[in-house]
C-alpha cells in the first residue's frame, strides 16, 4: 500500500512541474486528433511496439512489466516476449543506460516516458494528439545528427525509430494562396502502407495514454457505479424526507 500511495505522490508531482512548461512549448501547434483505444487488441500491439522500439532509451519506470497483466498478457507471455535474462516479471520498465552515459552520447538524456501522455496535453489538444502528430511528423534532414527532423518538434534529437515501418519522408515547401506551405511527402515507402503506419502509432499511443494510468478504466468504471450508488441514495432520502415531514406540515 506505501509503495502504491509514493508512486500516485511521484506521478502527481511529475504532471504538477513538467506539464505548464510542455504545454506552453506546444499550446500554437496544430495537432491530428488522435484515434486512442481500450481494445485489449490494441493496447497489446501498442505494448509490443513501445518494449521493442522505445525501451531501448526511454524508460517508462513508474510501471511494472506486471501491470501488463492488465492488458491481457500472462507472467509467461511477458517473460518470454519482453524480458532480457536478468529481468523478472515484477521489474521496474526501466533501461540499462545510465543518465551519464545517454548525455555522452546524446547530448540529453532521453526522458522517461511514464506520464508522457499527460504532460503533453495542451491548448492545441491531448497529450495523445501531440504523440499521434510527433511521430508521424519525421522527415529526413541531412543537417540533423541523426539525419532526421521533425515537424512537431524542430531539432530533435531523437532518431526516428518507426523508419523502417513508415518509410522515409521528405520535407516539401510550397505556396498556397501567397502563404508558404509546409507538407510531409512519403519519398521512399516502408513496411507498411500510410494507412496501416498511423494504425501502428495509433495503438502505440494507446498504450502510452493507458500506460499513463493504467486504472483510468477501473476507475472510471467505479465511478459510475458511485453515481448510480449516489442517485438511489438521494431516491430514498428524499423519500424518507417526505415521510418524516408530512406530520409536521
Amino acid at each position: 500500500m506505501k509503495t502504491h500511495t509514493v508512486e500516485l505522490l511521484k506521478r502527481l508531482a511529475a504532471i504538477v512541474l513538467f506539464a505548464p512548461a510542455l504545454a506552453m512549448a506546444s499550446e500554437a501547434m496544430h495537432l491530428d486528433k488522435a484515434p486512442v483505444s481500450t481494445n485489449e487488441a490494441n493496447l497489446q500491439n501498442g505494448a509490443k511496439l513501445f518494449i521493442e522500439r522505445c525501451l531501448n532509451c526511454h524508460s517508462a519506470s513508474m510501471l511494472h512489466y506486471s501491470d501488463l497483466q492488465k492488458i491481457g498478457y500472462s507472467d509467461k507471455d511477458i517473460a518470454e516476449k519482453f524480458l532480457h535474462a536478468d529481468e523478472k516479471v515484477g521489474d521496474y520498465m526501466k533501461i540499462a543506460m545510465t543518465r551519464e552515459d545517454a548525455e555522452n552520447w546524446f547530448g540529453t538524456a532521453p526522458p522517461d516516458l511514464s506520464l508522457i501522455a499527460k504532460a503533453k496535453a495542451s491548448d492545441s489538444g491531448s497529450g495523445a494528439d501531440y504523440l499521434y502528430t510527433y511521430l508521424r511528423g519525421f522527415y529526413k534532414d541531412e543537417n540533423r545528427p541523426t539525419g532526421w527532423n521533425n515537424k512537431v518538434f524542430a531539432n530533435v534529437g531523437m532518431p526516428h525509430v518507426l523508419w523502417d515501418i513508415q518509410g522515409t519522408q521528405v520535407l516539401k515547401e510550397s505556396e498556397k494562396d501567397g502563404k508558404k506551405v509546409e507538407e510531409l511527402v512519403l519519398s521512399e515507402p516502408g513496411s507498411a502502407s500510410v494507412e496501416q503506419y498511423d494504425k501502428e502509432v495509433a495503438d502505440l499511443v494507446s498504450f502510452m495514454v493507458w500506460m499513463a494510468e493504467p486504472v483510468a478504466v477501473t476507475r472510471k468504471t467505479i465511478g459510475i457505479f458511485v453515481l448510480v450508488f449516489l442517485a438511489c441514495l438521494y431516491v430514498l432520502t428524499h423519500a424518507l424526507g417526505k415521510t418524516y415531514w408530512k406530520d409536521i406540515h
